[in-house]
């Protein structure tokens, strides 16, 4: 038997979850042999039985699909020397001053 795996990744997880479903494997003999590899990092269940419904309906994607209103983060090499240039100008400049000067959203906690 092979050892278990000490680091993984949710979209390696749907991968191994696209291939066995894909052999025709059932859904919880898919989810046991990935409970014995990932141990206590394995998928769920509930999450196994949807990757293997959205597999089975033609999505072959592992990644998570943008949701509405999810943020999108946009980090530039232009930005970060810009936050940089206003904290070593005032180190106790504050959030929503910073945004406002670089013309970023304002900070809402």
């Amino acid at each position: 038997m092979a050892a278990p795996l000490a680091t993984c990744t949710k979209e390696e997880q749907r991968s191994v979850i696209r291939f066995i479903s894909s052999e025709g494997v059932k859904l919880i003999e898919i989810h046991r042999r990935m409970k014995i590899q990932y141990g206590d990092a394995c998928l769920s269940l509930q999450q196994v039985y949807e990757w293997t419904r959205k597999f089975m309906n033609g999505i072959s994607s592992v990644t998570d699909s943008p949701r509405p209103g999810q943020a999108h983060p946009v980090v530039t090499p232009e930005g970060i020397a810009a936050v940089e240039t206003i904290v070593k100008e005032n180190r106790r400049v504050r959030v929503n001053e910073m945004a406002r000067t670089c013309g970023c959203e304002s900070y809402r906690p």
